[in-house]
């Protein structure tokens, strides 16, 4: 990662890190993605969620490195991967970034696995690369209208005052570490799995240069990841979709995606919100461990 990036704070036992460098002057909005690497077995990519990062997983990844090679991706701008002025946060350039992991290490036969956000572009990935992904688990998926702002007064407030023209900028640079708290939390039914340390290195990531503009860029790019719904019906790989019984998604929500792939598996999580990976870990392994 370049030098003047802060290190993460947090770290996950097992895990290496690295990074791909850009592909050079025809690519010239695209930056080094930083990803981190555990364990050993068949291949699994980790895409995390809105304004989140690898560590993310921190539990998971534990977890499931005994049966699975893991790779967790810091998608293009966010966690320790580079912020490069005037790149697009939409999800066709997030799924490039992607698809950048798979084709620059040469994985083939990759079980995709994404949460919220990072659930549309393992979609999506697989769809445009379907000679490398055996199986897509796709973890509430993020392409409903109002995304976030369902899970709150505070959230709504707060990512509506981020994306008011004139003023959007400066509220993103604005993120007091009860308003983050209180906002991810909002993702949880059990609210103390959102560790402290882990907000404190989501700060860290908000406070670098450029961090806002990611930020506010990625909120608004919500009405991509709901466009992106079109792609879905062209993936090949096996589907498993899985939700949490209060996640943001309404029941018309995930019924739509069944409908789009009729043929992928559903489970719905009792008990569980928007971020599984943090409350329920247990529940993507356990599914990982079936079919590894």
């Amino acid at each position: 990662m370049p030098s003047q990036e802060a290190r993460p704070t947090v770290h996950i036992p097992g895990t290496t890190s690295h990074t791909i460098a850009p592909r050079g002057r025809l690519h010239s909005h695209e930056g080094t993605l930083r990803y981190l690497k555990a364990g050993t077995g068949a291949l699994l990519v980790l895409l995390h969620t809105v304004r989140t990062q690898a560590e993310h997983f921190r539990v998971l990844i534990p977890l499931i490195s005994r049966q699975y090679t893991v790779y967790a991706l810091d998608l293009p701008g966010m966690g320790y991967s580079e912020i490069v002025p005037g790149a697009s946060y939409q999800e066709p350039a997030m799924r490039a970034g992607v698809e950048r992991l798979l084709t620059e290490l040469d994985l083939h036969d990759v079980t995709l696995v994404g949460e919220s956000m990072g659930a549309v572009l393992a979609l999506t990935t697989a769809a445009d690369l379907p000679e490398r992904v055996r199986r897509v688990v796709a973890v509430n998926t993020y392409d409903f209208r109002g995304g976030i702002a369902r899970s709150g007064l505070l959230a709504r407030v707060v990512v509506g005052g981020v994306l008011t023209p004139g003023v959007g900028p400066v509220v993103a640079g604005v993120e007091p570490k009860a308003i983050l708290r209180r906002i991810l939390q909002g993702g949880l039914v059990d609210k103390t799995a959102l560790r402290a340390d882990y907000v404190d290195e989501l700060l860290q990531v908000g406070s670098r240069p450029g961090y806002p503009a990611v930020a506010r860029a990625v909120y608004q790019s919500l009405p991509s990841l709901i466009a992106a719904r079109a792609r879905y019906s062209a993936v090949k790989a096996p589907v498993h979709l899985v939700y949490g019984e209060k996640d943001w998604s309404r029941w018309s929500d995930r019924e739509a995606n069944k409908e789009l792939l009729p043929a992928a598996d559903f489970t719905q999580v009792p008990g569980a919100g928007h971020f599984i990976a943090l409350e329920r870990p247990e529940v993507v392994a356990d599914l990982l461990a079936s079919v590894a």
